[in-house]
């Protein structure tokens, strides 16, 4: 059977075992097997598993993983969150939306030094969401800047979607960890700016909040940021710096939350326990996913799908950027069903050559990605962060909590077209590091 048709009928196959049930990781790797096997021998089948397993689990820079999730459970044990939210509350709580506002600028903050979206997304409504319907805030709004905000977790460094995507595309996870930087701190302004436009077009969603506040209290309120900016300028510093390999800036990240939390006074022996199960069980998800993405990735090597598509691609006579559209369209479709990493996982195999031939910069390409994936994250019915939010706010609709995070894809596009003008705003510190 001629191989390119052999790759098409595996990847309907894959696309079949996943909508009925079939884990993510373990339909990637039956369908890759069986189409090695098909292409080439079983003898070639049979070992590639267990030797993409041991390579991956085996490679020291995977540690990264589990140490940032770490770092996330430890700065919410440490309160963190809770202290930043304060903060931002003082300082933003005059303006239109402000608690809104506050609601993001705070799990910006927190995702300096959290890898993990769903994480934000939960801390932030239990902590931000009662303020919220407090001061009469519509129920749309307060959930809709919640989704927003965990969505940061996924883009500003540490983050485990730059991870990822460095494993299957195999570029450099420093340089792509530093590019999320600046559109990071890009998406959470327009999302702000998004918060005060609805509230001035619509008073009734957001009620002023008259409470007095003076300058000393907002001043002594910085001390709560000032720790959290001090572990992300050593994470993030020590990586653009070249002092520290991103493993070893996560473990030193790690150490300075663990640390926090002890002399805080707020890490038991039982809470150091479930961080470190919760760790284990999200490098595995992760893990086993890239695993299986590694086996049908050298499936469709061999079927020349990927290879052909590209060369197809390029030799249309169309604009790059009107490919580069249509993909990200397929984005904003998949994520309507699939979560975020498990449609990287199944994207990068073939979308990521074609990427390449057009001539994209793939560390542009890396953080357009990642910021595609925040949209899935709000969009139904598959967003993860609306389930978490609907999960720890029991009042909240799930028409609400869909409804209101709707407007906020606005921002993600707008980010992902700024950058998409100006790649400069995600390449300008990548091209500047000593390493």
């Amino acid at each position: 059977m001629d191989p390119i048709v052999v790759g098409i009928i595996g990847t309907i196959a894959l696309f079949i075992l996943i909508f009925s049930g079939m884990p993510i990781a373990l339909a990637l790797m039956v369908v890759g097997m069986l189409g090695i096997w098909e292409l080439a021998s079983v003898s070639a089948a049979l070992p590639v598993a267990s030797r993409t397993l041991f390579a991956i689990v085996n490679n020291y820079a995977y540690m990264v993983i589990p140490l940032f999730i770490l770092m996330g459970s430890f700065a919410s044990l440490g309160g963190l969150i809770g202290e930043l939210y304060s903060a931002f509350e003082k300082w933003l709580r005059k303006m239109p939306g402000g608690l809104g506002a506050a609601t993001i600028a705070a799990s910006a903050a927190f995702s300096a030094v959290s890898g993990s979206s769903v994480a934000t997304a939960a801390a932030m409504t239990g902590i931000a969401y009662p303020e919220m319907k407090k001061f009469n805030y519509s129920t749309r709004l307060a959930t809709g800047t919640i989704a927003a905000g965990g969505t940061l977790g996924f883009l500003i460094p540490p983050s485990i979607g730059f991870v990822v995507f460095g494993m299957l595309t195999e570029q450099s996870i420093g340089k792509l960890l530093i590019s999320g930087i600046i559109p990071g701190i890009a998406l959470a302004l327009i999302c702000i700016i998004t918060v005060v436009i609805m509230v001035k077009r619509n008073p009734a969603l957001a009620p002023a909040n008259n409470e007095p506040i003076s300058w000393k209290e907002r001043f002594i309120a910085l001390k709560n940021v000032l720790l959290t900016l001090l572990v992300f300028l050593t994470v993030m510093g020590g990586i653009y710096l070249g002092w520290f390999s991103p493993t070893e800036a996560a473990a030193v990240g790690a150490s300075m939350l663990f640390f926090i939390a002890i002399i805080k006074k707020k890490l038991s022996f039982s809470n150091f326990f479930k961080a470190l199960i919760e760790a284990t069980r999200i490098s595995t998800m992760v893990l086993f996913l890239v695993v299986g993405a590694s086996v049908f990735t050298y499936f469709l090597g061999l079927s020349g799908i990927p290879r052909e598509l590209a060369t197809w691609v390029v030799g249309l006579e169309v604009s790059r950027y009107l490919v580069f559209g249509i993909i990200l369209i397929i984005f904003l479709f998949l994520g309507c069903f699939i979560d975020a990493i498990s449609m990287m996982v199944l994207t990068m195999p073939v979308i990521f050559p074609v990427i390449l031939e057009l001539g994209f910069d793939p560390i542009f390409f890396g953080v357009v990605c990642v910021l595609m994936m925040n949209a899935g994250l709000i969009t139904p019915p598959m967003g993860l962060n609306l389930y978490t939010i609907a999960g720890c706010a029991k009042d909240a609709k799930m028409e609400d909590i869909f409804l209101g995070a709707l407007p906020f894809l606005i921002p993600i596009l707008l980010t992902v077209l700024l950058i998409t003008i100006f790649p400069e705003i995600a390449l300008f510190l990548p091209k500047m590091m000593l390493k």
